[in-house]
This record gives structure tokens, sequence and C-alpha cells, in this order.
């Protein structure tokens, strides 16, 4: 099996000691071994679809009746629980199946082992081993892992670890973004466009004109498109230049050759005599 790679962890604020003051804030811990009736273990399970699936409303579909069954019976831990969550056709259809590997590394270390990936390194390392061992090899090296085991054991349902600004990780839905909506794009056309175009003489697909509807196409050939920059009066003299026709002032050769002849000119003094006398 590949091993791991090196990773070098980076300062966050999971890893730095804190001095800020409990308030409203701060995550709310469940432990199983806290829950002493039927509604706090429920209220546990709540939480945990909460964190793993980032669903407030859990729909019906999304439960899994097998796994609540077994931890209200304590056959199995918390950790089972969470591992069995990740696991699920559920957690496959709405984080896996929608992203890249980078990205469920990153989604999957926000839910359950509440931080952010640190660096495209540790994306890169970890993708791996979804590469290598498929989404229940990944889940179980997350679960098992020391850092998972350290922070929550067996008996506390992952939580956001020292949350100092902006929005829970759990609400952060990973099917809303570029990567999803290309591959949506690329997986609905199919060498179709959104409107089915159609050509108006013989009403069969056009081909030429479905790629030219295809979102991706266009934006791929708008970003091959270079535009001319003028940056100086020098390029705006050359480029306008070429449009500026020069009438031709040459003379011909069959135009009549003109000779230039002397003027008579009339003198103020004409009427003296050419032999005066004196």
């Amino acid at each position: 099996m590949v091993p791991l790679l090196k990773i070098t962890p980076k300062t966050q604020n999971q890893r730095v000691a804190g001095y800020d003051v409990a308030d409203e804030d701060d995550p709310q811990i469940y432990r199983l071994t806290n829950t002493t009736s039927e509604s706090a273990i429920g209220d546990l399970i709540w939480a945990a679809y909460r964190q793993i699936f980032s669903e407030h409303l859990i729909l019906e579909s999304y439960r899994q009746p097998f796994l609540e069954s077994q931890l209200r019976n304590r056959a199995i831990s918390t950790r089972d629980f969470i591992r069995g969550l990740g696991k699920s056709d559920v957690y496959r259809e709405l984080v896996v199946d929608t992203n890249s590997n980078y990205r469920v590394v990153d989604v999957t270390f926000k839910r359950f082992l509440g931080r952010a990936s640190y660096d495209k390194d540790e994306q890169i390392a970890w993708s791996i081993v979804i590469a290598t061992k498929g989404l229940h090899g990944f889940i179980d090296a997350v679960v098992n892992g020391e850092e998972y085991l350290q922070n929550f054991g067996n008996d506390i349902v992952p939580y956001q670890r020292r949350r100092m600004e902006g929005r829970p990780f759990n609400l952060v839905n990973p099917r809303y973004n570029d990567y999803w909506r290309n591959q949506l794009v690329m997986e609905g056309l199919q060498g179709r466009s959104y409107y089915q175009v159609r050509t108006y003489q013989s009403g069969n697909l056009d081909r030429q004109v479905v790629r030219q509807a295809i979102p991706a196409s266009f934006l791929a050939m708008a970003g091959n498109m270079v535009t001319p920059q003028l940056d100086s009066q020098r390029d705006v003299a050359r480029s306008t230049s070429g449009a500026i026709k020069i009438p031709n002032m040459t003379r011909s050769s069959a135009m009549p050759q003109q000779s230039v002849r002397r003027t008579t000119v009339s003198l103020p003094y004409r009427y003296i005599p050419a032999n005066p006398k004196v």
C-alpha cells in the first residue's frame, strides 16, 4: 500500500492555544457517555447528522435507521456512528460524487476533524489514499487516525475546533462550486446544448451550432482571444495610417508636355526712340 506522503502542518487556529472567553459561539459538545435520556441521545444523533451531512433539516431519506438503532442500544460508539455516516450512500451522493478528490479531502477534514486542510500538499497526499483505498478506506484512515482520536475519542461528535470567524464548516455546501457546475455542464450536455439547439431548415440537431452553444467552449474561445493594446500615440498612428490612402501625384507620360515661354513686358518708357539724338 502506498504510504501517506510527508505533510508539513501549517499554523491554524486549532493548533494554537487560545485565551478567548467562552461565549455562545463556542460549539456544543455532544458526548455519548453524558446521555441519560432518550431525548439526549436523539440530540446527539441530530448533531452528528448536522456535522457530517451539513443538513439542518434532515430528510427522511437521509436518515440511517440501522446505525441509529445500534447507537441507541450502545452496540456501537459515537466514532463508529460517524464512520457509518461517512461510508453511507448519502455522504457519497452529497460530497464525493459532486467534487474532485482534492475537495473531498478538504470537506471531509472540515466535518470529521473540525479543521480545514493545511495546503495543497495535504490534499494531494490524502487524495492518493482515496484513489488507492476508495471512500471506505479513506473514511477509516481519517476516523482511525491519531488526530481524530486525540480530539474526539470514541464518544464525542466532531465539531469545528476554535472557530474564530466566518460561518461554521458544516454549513458549507460542497455542491455549489465551480467544479460541480462544470461537471454538470460536461455530463449533462454530452454533445447537446442547454436548449437542444436545432436548425430551422432541416429540424435536425446541428453539431456545429451545439458546440457553439456550450458555455465551456465559448469561455475557452474567449480566453484565447488576444486584443491589441494601444499604449502610445505612435501605436495609434501606426494602426490608423494603413487606412489612409495617399493620392498619386506623379505625372503620366501620356499627358502633353507644356513649354514655358517668355512673356512680353511693356516698359513704362516705351515711347523713347531707339536712337535718341542728344
